[in-house]
């Protein structure tokens, strides 16, 4: 695939429909209150491995021909994409190799062993396990599955927004969680194609946010990627960028940066407000709003909570700790 389309998101859905959760969009009664408007969470955290990447996984297994179906598949992670293609491969019946880096969280890298694939543990970053991922795709003749920059990988995530569109016809602006640009620049793709109007916000944490440092650079650039409650936000957008950092550029309109006390007031709003457990990196969206720093427009507004993978034990030191 060339080019990401909004045909090619369509297609997605349909190869994909086998495989996922069509997850719930629900009002937040304590949000839509608090801003005077009508605020929807999109639950990914229900997705059947936890957040959004199983999409754009599925997807881009399905295209694999039988030759690469043989040999299998390798991705790098954060934990999330990991999870998602060892999924995937499972269900797909797709040998997979997973390399991450020591700052992925034990429960991620357990949970990703659980499903059967084989993980390395490798470098000092994210950047540092892509290059050995690529590598072993390079030796073993593995497939490489990034875990954003690959149109079919975008496509899947842009089904999402298809959702949206149903769910929620009059939508005005959505907050999403921006890191590589595989999820907002498919489902800002999705919006765009039907609805140029709605204002489509990104949303990252001030401790590395790699796609925010290259937008202002006009180029991909390379972040020190640091600890954050936000870790599946983490990683660079690659040097060699081939589709999201121009997605991205194209079609989100602004973007917004939190800090890790405002992910942890939105870890705890969550929980106690919404009911729902969300991990750092997709509660960056509601923590953009409890903060006051994104005033979105319209009456309809939809946060995306992208995933619920936390450690449980640390989550509960946060949603119990004095605001």
């Amino acid at each position: 695939m060339a080019e990401i389309t909004q045909a090619a998101i369509w297609q997605a859905r349909a190869a994909i429909a086998p495989f996922i959760r069509r997850t719930p969009l629900v009002r937040s009664e304590a949000l839509s209150a608090r801003l005077g408007r009508n605020v929807h969470l999109k639950l990914e955290t229900l997705q059947t491995t936890g957040a959004f990447k199983l999409r754009g996984a599925s997807n881009r297994l399905q295209q694999l021909g039988a030759v690469e179906r043989a040999q299998g598949v390798v991705a790098v992670s954060t934990g999330n994409h990991a999870r998602a293609v060892a999924h995937a491969a499972r269900v797909q019946g797709v040998r997979a190799v997973v390399c991450m880096s020591p700052l992925v969280p034990e429960n991620k890298v357990q949970a990703v062993q659980a499903l059967g694939a084989e993980v390395r543990i490798v470098g000092r970053n994210q950047d540092d396990a892509e290059v050995v991922a690529k590598e072993l795709a390079a030796e073993r003749g593995l497939t490489f599955v990034s875990p954003f920059d690959d149109p079919w990988v975008i496509a899947g995530q842009g089904t999402i927004g298809l959702e949206l569109l149903e769910d929620l016809p009059a939508l005005d602006a959505v907050l999403v969680p921006l890191s590589g640009g595989g999820l907002i620049g498919g489902i800002a793709l999705a919006l765009k194609s039907a609805d140029p109007r709605i204002r489509v916000i990104g949303v990252s944490m001030e401790r590395g946010p790699a796609m925010i440092r290259s937008l202002e650079a006009g180029r991909p650039v390379a972040v020190e990627e640091e600890a954050s409650l936000a870790d599946s936000l983490g990683g660079g957008i690659g040097l060699d960028n081939r589709y999201t950092f121009a997605l991205v550029r194209d079609y989100m309109d602004e973007t917004v940066l939190v800090g890790e006390t405002e992910i942890a007031d939105a870890m705890r709003h969550c929980y106690w407000q919404e009911r729902q457990i969300v991990e750092g990196g997709a509660a960056v969206g509601v923590a953009a709003l409890l903060a006051g720093k994104a005033a979105p427009p319209g009456d309809n507004i939809v946060v995306l909570l992208s995933g619920g993978n936390v450690d449980m034990g640390r989550f509960t030191e946060i949603v119990t700790a004095a605001e």
